[in-house]
């Protein structure tokens, strides 16, 4: 993806007789934003934690980054039909998750709210003398 905004003529125009610059290392910019979601998912804190079996969680997070990578490795040796093909297996894959996800929170609260104890109705405020005002006090104060 990255490769590809880089050397989009969409985006910005080339100059004229400009050839395509290798990008190197700087390629791997947007794993840098994939690696510390892994990262956090992986190691328990993300909401997949709470919906499945860490055995379930690390083989969902490990499809996905196969996929993510699989997608790179043909967009970079111009199979682009195949990387179509991981984009879509990768977009259908994390909707279902997603839609498993929403159901197993939504069947959590309803059982959470089935649990959890009335709460007993709050009495209303009885009106409270305003308080005295500096100077109130200091005129009530002096004499006279």
């Amino acid at each position: 993806m990255f490769h590809q905004l880089a050397n989009s003529t969409l985006l910005h125009a080339r100059a004229p007789g400009a050839a395509d610059v290798a990008l190197g290392a700087s390629e791997l910019i947007p794993f840098a934003a994939i690696l510390p979601f892994m990262i956090y998912q992986l190691s328990g804190f993300g909401v997949l934690g709470y919906l499945v079996s860490k055995t379930t969680n690390w083989l969902l997070n490990l499809t996905i980054l196969a996929t993510i990578l699989a997608a790179y490795v043909a967009n970079r040796t111009a199979q682009f039909h195949v990387e179509e093909m991981f984009t879509g297996f990768l977009v259908i894959f994390m909707s279902i998750t997603v839609f498993f996800g929403i159901r197993k929170l939504t069947g959590m609260q309803e059982e959470f709210s089935a649990n959890a104890p009335a709460k007993e109705a709050k009495e209303p405020k009885e009106a409270k003398e305003p308080k005295e005002t500096k100077e109130q006090a200091i005129s009530d104060a002096l004499p006279g």
